[in-house]
């Protein structure tokens, strides 16, 4: 086997990793839906009626705001979107292209709370604009929008449900949807098979040709399908570079990368990896903007597997721990504590969310709360001010720290604070995060 092709095969799991799991869930998100969110055709909403739990199985999901989700089309042409008067209140509509870049937002931040309306029109598209309309100019023809509701509680949802209501899309039809491709028994095969489809389908940008150009030794820009009958020697390079860049996928996403702090892996710019289609409400600034193209890539595979959607770090600012401050892997059979002498620095509110291992996934647990932060009712603060949260299996004794509770899985485990519109003291140094210590039970 070639050595050369097999290093070929992982470079562009890689890169194509991103692509082929973000359309996956895009499938599913219109064929199967996901929890309380129903499945829903291109082109139109699907919403959530509550926080997410742990019938919500997608990767790092937050447990803080109501989701309102949309899978796009544009390939027939542009789409309408109407935002309805949010009157002040937190919320944020992310748009994420086929490749999982983060190309625009509308919101709060971005651009205000007032009603406004949107044209969301396909790559190098020209023509006419709707009075008033801004336009929001996707780098690919499918893509996601992902919506988050800031709610308050039970008692908040009926508002919340209201402003739902008031998204609305206007498409001139239902798009042309994912290439169909054949299944397959082999999963390294059945990988580079949708990455070969999906690269024709929804190429990158011009600066990425290149790039992609590479990897035609590997049958990936073939105009036929090479993988249903491969040669012995590209048979058994795809399965070695399968295999090879899952294993550096899954490490990156845990040891690499981003700088820590008191054990916390500090991702901040875990999704600075859009270089190219930088739309409203996003930052073109090279503090935000990984420039080393072969970095991005490895970035943007780990975001993929470990926060799929999740946004630039001055929309929310993520961060997240595998150790406690020792650097001893977090584990449910132990208990912890998560001391914070001042409240992370924010415009918005803040959360720290439990996630079990290896999915990422909510877990259920005896009180159903999956996270906790500054809007939980009941939170216990010390006279001193500092809050200490307690994160362990099973219910503190004493009604304080019971108050402070957020149950971990009976095994490993790794939580992400989030900070949404962070101040700059998240990212100037000025803020440290505490680490997580080890209690006795």
């Amino acid at each position: 086997m070639s050595k050369d092709l097999e290093q070929l095969a992982t470079e562009a799991y890689v890169y194509g990793f991103p692509l082929v799991f973000n359309l996956d869930q895009v499938e599913r998100f219109t064929t199967q839906g996901m929890g309380s969110m129903a499945a829903a055709p291109f082109n139109r909403f699907s919403h959530a009626g509550k926080l997410a739990g742990p019938d919500d199985t997608f990767v790092s999901i937050n447990n803080d705001t109501i989701y309102s989700m949309a899978q796009m089309d544009v390939s027939d042409g542009p789409a309408l979107l109407r935002v309805p008067d949010a009157d002040g209140r937190y919320y944020v509509l992310q748009f994420v292209d086929a490749w999982t870049n983060n190309f625009a937002y509308v919101g709060r931040r971005a651009t205000g709370t007032k009603a406004g309306t949107f044209l969301l029109t396909p790559p190098g598209w020209h023509g006419d604009v709707p009075a008033g309309a801004t336009v929001i100019s996707a780098p690919t023809t499918v893509f996601t929008i992902v919506g988050r509701w800031a709610c308050d509680g039970p008692d908040d949802l009926p508002t919340v449900a209201a402003l739902q209501a008031g998204l609305t899309i206007e498409a001139s039809s239902a798009g042309r949807g994912l290439p169909a491709i054949p299944p397959g028994t082999e999963r390294a095969l059945t990988f580079y098979r949708r990455l070969r489809s999906y690269l024709k389908a929804f190429p990158p940008s011009a600066a990425e040709q290149d790039q992609q150009r590479r990897f035609a030794p590997l049958g990936l820009l073939d105009t036929e399908d090479p993988f249903t009958a491969p040669s012995t020697e590209l048979h058994q390079a795809l399965i070695a570079g399968f295999k090879a860049g899952q294993e550096k996928v899954e490490t990156f996403t845990s040891n690499g990368g981003s700088p820590t702090q008191n054990g916390w892996k500090l991702t901040y710019h875990a999704f600075d990896y859009n270089l190219d289609n930088l739309g409203p409400g996003t930052l073109n600034d090279p503090r935000w903007i990984i420039q080393d193209r072969a970095a991005a890539h490895l970035v943007r595979a780990a975001a993929a597997r470990a926060g799929l959607w999740g946004n630039h770090g001055y929309e929310a600012a993520y961060t997240m721990t595998w150790n406690d401050g020792s650097g001893q892997a977090l584990d449910g059979h132990q208990a912890y504590t998560l001391r914070f002498d001042t409240p992370p620095p924010v415009d918005a509110f803040w959360s720290v969310t439990m996630y079990d291992l290896p999915d990422y996934y909510l877990v259920a647990n005896p009180i159903d709360r999956y996270s906790i932060g500054d809007r939980t009712p009941g939170l216990r603060y010390a006279d001193d001010g500092s809050l200490s949260l307690h994160l362990r299996p099973d219910a503190p004794t004493d009604p304080a720290a019971r108050a402070n509770w957020l149950p971990t899985p009976a095994g490993p485990f790794r939580p992400i604070l989030r900070m949404y519109e962070p101040k700059p003291a998240v990212f100037d140094g000025s803020y440290t995060l505490p680490p997580i210590t080890r209690t006795t039970p």
